[in-house]
């Protein structure tokens, strides 16, 4: 079997600390990231590519929702499985730092989804990230 991407395997590292830190509530998304990362002895390597989505997301959180709640049309963002929600903060905070093609963001998301949620989930998940994507005129 080949080799997982540094960067797939960083973004299973940002949905492990968006999934804790959600469900955690009150603690600081980057703590609790750091020490989750810490407990599993993540590398270097992928600390630092999961890291700046972090800090994305933690900067940016309010106004990633506000852009996620816009297209996720009947569906209020807290009432989204908790693994679907963080998948969809951490396809937005890519989306937002522009260096990824829009097209990987959205088709790492669906696979995240579906691997840790569900088939639907996937499918919810590809069609939030495209009009997400199309709302920044990223495609």
């Amino acid at each position: 079997m080949p080799r997982t991407r540094v960067e797939t395997r960083a973004r299973a590292r940002v949905l492990q600390a968006l999934y804790a830190w959600d469900l955690r509530g009150e603690q600081g998304l980057e703590r609790v990231a750091s020490q989750i990362w810490d407990d599993l002895s993540v590398s270097p390597e992928e600390r630092k590519i999961a890291g700046l989505l972090v800090r994305t997301v933690a900067q940016h959180g309010e106004e990633l929702d506000a852009e996620l709640t816009e297209v996720t049309t009947n569906w209020r963002l807290d009432r989204l499985g908790v693994v679907e929600r963080s998948v969809l903060r951490m396809g937005a905070a890519e989306l937002l730092g522009g260096k990824t093609p829009p097209r990987v963001v959205i088709q790492e998301g669906v696979k995240l989804a579906e691997r840790y949620g569900s088939v639907q989930s996937a499918k919810f998940v590809n069609g939030v990230l495209d009009a997400l994507a199309r709302r920044m005129g990223r495609i």
